[in-house]
């Protein structure tokens, strides 16, 4: 994946224009773009949650410290969900040709019993 696929708030994402936001929760859009964005926000429930999350964030400060600080979180829960994913093939397989081997043992020995005991 890419690093702009995994920013929460990323630049090219088409719904949510990361400045425009910012901007509107500022107070510095004109009537009109803030009018455009509230449109938005009527029309795409992820943009309006995005507002209203932003919103909520007590110190506006803060916001690029708590979005840096969700992007760290994410890299390192998908770093550590891949590691998870890459130990656990390297355990199951052994396995799994472990027990196709048995299974044509098996039926190898058996084909090879039917057949000496219908011999007789």
């Amino acid at each position: 994946m890419s690093k702009d696929l995994l920013n929460i708030l990323s630049n090219s994402n088409k719904d949510i224009d990361n400045q425009k936001l910012m901007d509107y929760l500022s107070g510095k859009l004109s009537e009109q773009e803030q009018h455009e964005l509230e449109k938005q926000m009527a029309d795409s429930d992820l943009v309006n949650d995005a507002v209203e999350g932003l919103k909520s964030i007590s110190s506006q400060q803060n916001i690029q410290s708590y979005v840096d600080q969700l992007n760290k979180d994410l890299h390192q829960q998908l770093k550590q969900r891949r590691t998870r994913r890459t130990r656990k093939k390297l355990k199951d397989e052994p396995y799994i040709y472990i027990a196709i081997v048995l299974v044509l043992a098996l039926v190898v020995i058996a084909y090879f019993v039917i057949d000496k005991l219908s011999a007789r």
